[in-house]
């Protein structure tokens, strides 16, 4: 069902540090790393901490579903969409992520960013 969880950090410098180390100790590392956003996990990205200008408390949290295939993802934006969800980012191919990776995010009524993604999709899904 939950295909990775992203925070919000007011520090990620401080954040980096604290995760680096308490994930560590767990047996989990950085396994992606972004000016912006690191992403930590055994062998993928499941757990992410990211900042941006401005962010401030109460910060908001991204949860990524996940769907079978791309029809699947479309699927999902279209139903979000039809109850009148704010569009973050349509379905599309991710390739900075990786070349299958194929999600489309929107705003769930509390302000949280939600996307259903596929980490198998192709070109041509």
């Amino acid at each position: 069902m939950i295909d990775h969880i992203g925070i919000n950090c007011a520090d990620l410098d401080a954040a980096k540090t604290f995760y680096d180390k308490v994930l560590g100790v767990l047996g989990h590392r950085r396994v992606m790393d972004f000016d912006v956003a690191v992403g930590y996990g055994t062998d993928e990205p499941d757990f992410w901490i990211s900042t941006f200008e401005g962010v401030g408390p109460n910060r908001e949290n991204h949860i990524a579903f996940t769907a079978p295939d791309a029809a699947t993802v479309r699927a999902f934006h279209d139903a979000a969409v039809s109850l009148g969800a704010e569009v973050l980012h349509a379905p599309r191919l991710w390739p900075e992520y990786h070349e299958h990776y194929y999600g489309a995010f929107v705003r769930d009524p509390d302000g949280n960013n939600v996307e259903a993604v596929c980490q198998t999709a192709n070109v041509g899904d």
